[in-house]
């Protein structure tokens, strides 16, 4: 008898646990998606030898590489070689761009067959308006080469 006693009991404190847990998470899940970061890059979120990484070498490494640009209602995509060194430099680099710009979404694509690699930067609205004026050099260098 006290064996099934416990039961109800344990069962019955995990029960209610998991309501209470389930309403503050609810909670908590609506504040988080309320919670938005500014439009701004904070240099300071990656460590000196990544910062200095990622904007002295993998940044320009990746804008020389911008084959095409496409405008898009909520950012830009852009075109790259398929080649190992340049997916392999993109995968670093938004690795460090999701740190210092968590506000932006961050697509990596690579077509089958050998096709091109793309980069699709966007976000909520205001996005596209951060990148052109941000990101000035990567959109010129695109459009420049249509």
């Amino acid at each position: 008898m006290k064996k099934r006693l416990l039961l109800v009991v344990v069962t019955g404190a995990l029960v209610g646990s998991a309501i209470s847990q389930g309403l503050s998470g609810s909670n908590a899940d609506a504040a988080q998606a309320h919670k938005e970061s500014p439009f701004a890059c904070n240099r300071l979120a990656l460590s000196p030898a990544v910062r200095k990484r990622h904007f002295e070498e993998l940044g320009p490494a990746l804008r020389i590489r911008i084959q095409t640009v496409k405008e898009m209602a909520d950012g830009y995509v852009f075109e790259f070689p398929s080649d190992k060194d340049t997916f392999q430099i993109m995968a670093e680099w938004v690795g460090g761009e999701r740190v210092c710009c968590p506000f932006l979404d961050l697509t990596v694509q690579v077509e089958p067959e050998g096709g091109p690699l793309r980069l699709t930067l966007g976000g909520r609205h205001g996005t596209k308006q951060f990148i052109a004026v941000d990101g000035a050099a990567w959109v010129r260098s695109g459009v420049s080469k249509h």
